[in-house]
């Protein structure tokens, strides 16, 4: 469980920060001036990277035993909103360590190495 969430962790950062860079820096140099060279660049790479974010979002909460509606349909659209990654990710991090508290001692290892 802590591989997982730590890597789910790590790429909600990464699609949070691409996509408010593709919001609020690519698109409205596209639209209001014009140049859509940022938007060429971001969109793709965001893209790549929600794709990771929902097949680990699905795996980690696969482990946690969530059912597939809210929790899992809510962490999965976490990556389409800006700055709501963030806050799924927050979210996800204490309800894991809530609900399983040997996730958050890394010595105890629950899982089989990949």
């Amino acid at each position: 469980m802590n591989a997982a969430l730590k890597r789910f962790r790590i790429v909600a950062w990464i699609v949070g920060t691409f996509l408010i860079g593709l919001v609020f820096v690519a698109m409205p140099l596209k639209y209001i001036w014009h140049d859509d060279t940022l938007v060429t660049v971001i969109s793709p790479i965001h893209g790549l990277c929600y794709m990771v974010y929902l097949v680990l979002g699905f795996h980690l909460a696969q482990q946690a035993g969530w059912k597939f509606w809210p929790q899992t349909v809510g962490l999965l659209l976490g990556g389409t909103v800006p700055v709501y990654s963030f806050f799924v990710e927050r979210w996800a991090h204490r309800k894991i360590l809530a609900e399983h508290p040997q996730a958050s001692d890394p010595k105890v290892r629950t899982e089989e190495p990949v």
